[in-house]
Parts: C-alpha cells; structure tokens; sequence
C-alpha cells in the first residue's frame, strides 16, 4: 500500500531545496555586488562621454586652425612677390577671410577648454570613487562568496535528506509527481485544511470534499481546482 504521506514529505524536501536555492540566487551579498558593479560602470560614463566628446571637437578644430594657418602663410607669400593688382586683391580678401575664420575658431576653442575644465574636475574625483568602489566590490565578492559557501552546505544536506525521502515512494507515482511539480510551480502534493486545499487555497465544493474524504487510504486524488495530489 502506498502511503501517501511519505510523497508529502518528498515535497516538504523538495521545497526546502527549492527555498534555498531561491536564498542562495537572491542573496544581499549578490544584490550588493550588483549594485556596485553597476555604480562602477556608470560612475564615469556621462562625464567620460562629454570630455572626449569636447576633446575630439578640440582636436578638428586645432586641425582647422593648423590648416588655416598654413594657407594664411602661403598666400602672404604669393601675395608678396604678386604684381598683378588684380591677383594681389584677391589674395588680400581671401587672408582677410582666414583671419576672421581663426579668430572664429580660437573662440570656439576658448569655449572648449572652459567647459572641459569642471568635466575634467568631475573625471578625476569620479576616478578617485572608483577606488574607493573597487575595494567595496572587493569586500562584497568575498562576503558573498563566504554566504554562498554556507547555503551551499544546507543544499548538501537538504538534497541528501530529499534523496531519503525518495526511496520509499514507487517510481510511477514518483514519475506523475515530478510532472505535477514541473507543471504547478513546484508544489504538486498538497494538503486538505478543513475544507481548503493548501496548494490553490481555494475551498472544495461540496461534493468535491466527500469524494475526497471518501477515497480509499491509499487513493491518488487530486484536487480540482488546481490539479495537485491531496493528501488527508
């Protein structure tokens, strides 16, 4: 005869595993280190992104001035030993027209190296957090690993007690129970309080409870509303 209790406590094992390892996955220590791994990675981000932003703008517009200086540099040259007035005039105009495009940039420069100096401020202090950050990443990586390493003996233990409870159980009752229990969340033996089944908490109709309390002692039954095995 089967008894059906011995399947209750294969499920009271088995969500004892199942507890620890949920604790095991959302352990604070993880949920620490997380959380500075992410403040790490995001602590220089947006001022790193905008002071090489600046920087790449600094460095075309150095590359402009260099070039407008060495075009500047080449039609004064041509400019002095012209003596076609009318090719004389338009080399003027065209200097003319870089200087006033130098100034423009060496403005645009000057701007520049104004707004990098409080991003340039706020890279290197983000720097020295990331220090401080880095030795508290440390120290959680250790704590977790210690508080991993004790959930993982309980999980021994509970897994050793859940292979006990297995041996008595037949193997195609067993087979039915690992189903119910991929398909109900985990849980697929549950108990009749008074006239509610533990497992869905809903109460069984009428009928439904002299059908169950009429069963035989070693009957499957099965609830109906959500189809788990009830043991009386």
């Amino acid at each position: 005869m089967t008894d059906l209790r011995d399947l209750l406590v294969l499920q009271q094992r088995d969500t004892a595993v199942d507890h620890l390892r949920h604790r095991r996955a959302t352990l604070p220590e993880r949920t620490l280190v997380t959380g500075v791994q992410e403040e790490l990675r995001a602590e220089l981000a947006q001022a790193s992104g905008e002071r090489d932003a600046l920087a790449a703008r600094e460095e075309r517009l150095e590359a402009d001035v260099a070039a407008g200086e060495a075009k500047r540099r080449t039609l004064e040259s041509r400019l002095a030993s012209t003596s076609v007035p009318r090719e004389a005039q338009a080399m003027s105009e065209e200097i003319d027209g870089l200087k006033a495009r130098q100034l423009v940039l060496e403005d645009e420069q000057l701007e520049i190296m104004e707004a990098l100096e409080p991003i340039e401020t706020t890279v290197v202090a983000g720097q020295a957090q990331e220090v401080a950050l880095e030795q508290r990443l440390s120290e959680g990586r250790e704590a977790l690993a210690r508080a991993e390493t004790t959930i993982d003996g309980e999980i021994v233990d509970a897994v050793a007690a859940r292979a006990a409870a297995v041996e008595p159980i037949p193997s195609a009752l067993l087979d039915r129970y690992e189903r119910l229990r991929t398909k109900l969340g985990g849980v697929a033996v549950a108990t009749l309080d008074g006239v509610r089944c533990t497992g869905c908490n809903l109460t069984l109709p009428t009928l439904e409870l002299e059908r169950v309390r009429g069963a035989a002692p070693d009957a499957i039954v099965e609830c109906e509303q959500c189809g788990r095995i009830l043991v009386l």
